[in-house]
């Protein structure tokens, strides 16, 4: 009895210890968070005024490159194109943590008055398009060089290593290119060192500033691209009996694929999406064309009812444009499996978000059905991604612009909560390792 006693009170005093060095070093990272503010806010409004789209972050890349540099972090660069790894070695032995921060804009036009407001224009896909942060990425690698700022400056202190990986082409890689989360982990992002676990988070419009939001297990949803040809044959307008009509053929198809949510499939076990968000057919209005094509998405958080949806989307296309003597070709790329936290270690990190963001600042996120491809990270390593709010709290959350939106807007004081959030999961989790 007395062993066991001795065992448990040297256990006790042990774990007292530890406790006692993340309290100091918690103290010291908020410290050192509340004087980065004004630093993270400007590197966010020069990313926000260059923005650069999917693999072409090349200004961004060299933004964090010699920021990391400077800070006498080991640094690589061109992963995954335009990505950066930085390999922050702390001053005593322990495990590998990593942080991950998305670079790239969207082909959006700003309609925000801002002094620093995107004026950059560029081609996308053959056509001339502005260029916006639109989805707030440029928080995103904002708040991490803010963190790869702080926990540079008590690197003697941390015991193990915080690997900061900045990522291009989180919306998507340009048509017949690769890119984002599966080339990086391709390309080695997640070996030498191999992370014991991994952290990212989201800002996110219509939830109030400085609120933090969380959910254990699927939190986004799957992501597929459905690209559809229909074929007919070309006519006159006014002698639509002597071809075949594809933009009718492509009508139907459309409203036969709204069935497959809302008739088919049993949404009360996993939510769906079914969208098809372009068409495009013809050149003159007198004119049937001889082809129509279509693309869209498909959003599911179970891979049974993801197949499932998959199949019914080709059998409809099929065989109404059979049944209107027209023939459709279906084509669907996978782009994004579900997003979902690891259970253990969102309990296990829960107390730290609790504490970073205050009491009544923390919530459960609900399900939602966009898609993040940090779930490429989390199907090789565990992974926790979060949610922090960035509309001011006396906005009105129902009619705040979302994210993709040309309206989008970031309130800056949340930014702060990234950087102090980020910092604490990395210290905690190597200190609880």
């Amino acid at each position: 009895m007395q062993t066991v006693i001795r065992f448990t009170l040297l256990a006790a005093l042990a774990c007292a210890s530890t406790f006692a060095r993340s309290g100091e070093l918690a103290v010291r990272a908020e410290q050192r968070a509340q004087a980065l503010q004004d630093k993270v806010i400007a590197w966010r409004r020069d990313i926000h005024q260059h923005p650069e789209l999917s693999n072409r972050e090349v200004r961004t890349a060299k933004l964090v490159a010699d920021h990391l540099c400077a800070l006498g972090i080991e640094v690589r660069t061109g992963v995954a194109h335009t990505g950066v790894v930085g390999v922050l070695k702390g001053g005593k032995p322990g495990p590998v943590v990593a942080l991950r921060a998305d670079m790239d804009a969207l082909p959006v036009v700003e309609e925000v008055d801002l002094p620093f407001a995107s004026k950059v224009r560029t081609n996308y896909n053959g056509q001339d398009v502005g260029v916006m942060h639109a989805c707030g990425h440029d928080a995103h690698t904002a708040i991490l060089l803010g963190v790869a700022e702080l926990l540079s400056g008590m690197r003697n202190e941390i015991p193990g290593t915080v690997k900061l990986v900045f990522q291009p082409a989180e919306e998507g890689p340009p048509p017949g290119e690769k890119g984002g989360a599966p080339l990086m982990i391709e390309e080695g992002v997640l070996e030498n060192p191999r992370p014991d676990a991994i952290f990212g988070l989201h800002v996110i419009s219509g939830i109030p500033t400085n609120v933090l939001t969380y959910r254990p297990g699927p939190v986004m949803a799957s992501a597929d691209w459905v690209y559809i040809t229909v074929n007919g044959r070309q006519t006159h307008g006014a002698w639509p009996w002597k071809g075949v009509d594809p933009v009718v053929t492509a009508s139907q198809i459309v409203l036969g694929m709204q069935t497959i949510v809302s008739r088919q499939v049993d949404v009360s076990k996993e939510p769906a999406v079914v969208t098809l968000a372009t068409i495009h057919g013809g050149t003159r209005k007198n004119i049937i064309p001889d082809t129509v094509e279509m693309s869209g998405t498909i959003r599911t958080f179970d891979e049974e009812m993801r197949a499932d949806i998959h199949a019914r989307i080709e059998h409809i296309a099929r065989h109404v444009a059979e049944g209107a003597h027209a023939t459709a070709e279906v084509k669907i790329e996978k782009a994004a499996p579900v997003t979902a936290n690891d259970p253990a270690l969102t309990e296990r990190m829960l107390p730290t978000l609790k504490r970073v963001a205050g009491d009544g600042n923390i919530r459960l996120q609900p399900r939602v059905m966009v898609a993040e491809d940090f779930s490429y990270f989390q199907q090789k390593v565990p992974g926790l991604f979060f949610f922090i709010g960035i509309t001011p709290k006396d906005a009105d959350m129902s009619k705040a612009a979302p994210n993709h939106s040309p309206r989008f807007v970031v309130d800056e004081s949340g930014l702060l909560l990234g950087v102090r959030a980020l910092a604490a999961l990395a210290l905690d989790f190597l200190q609880q390792k």
